[in-house]
């Protein structure tokens, strides 16, 4: 029978570290897709220091853990700062932005509406 695959970039079946599953590079924000459907996204992230994702929307509810480092995350306007095991619900459709005031890295998982409920 043939398994089906619906994790990808990263090892099934083995125990891992997640947060040395992506690097901080110089000047960048990494990402690193493990799972991207109609349902669910799950990404991991390496900002570092000074780098953002500017102001946007999702139509689903994200959840952000803080894998390791300080984020700073401005979710309808007012900013929170994480740290190292701490997590935020950012609401679906309420704008929001992410920023490193040091190097950081997170994994994120945004849960998408089904069709046809609100």
């Amino acid at each position: 029978m043939e398994t089906r695959k619906i994790l990808k970039n990263i090892a099934l079946d083995t125990p891992l570290i997640l947060k040395d599953e992506v690097q901080v590079m110089p000047g960048q924000v990494v990402s690193k897709t493990l799972v991207q459907n109609e349902g669910v996204g799950i990404t991991l992230f390496a900002f570092d220091k000074g780098e953002e994702i500017s102001t946007h929307g999702s139509s689903g509810d994200a959840l952000v853990y803080l894998l390791e480092g300080e984020g700073e995350f401005t979710v309808g306007g007012k900013k929170r700062k994480l740290t190292e095991g701490e997590c935020l619900v950012m609401p679906a459709d309420i704008p929001h932005a992410v920023f490193a005031p040091a190097a950081f890295k997170m994994l994120l998982v945004v849960v998408f509406p089904q069709k046809g409920t609100s």
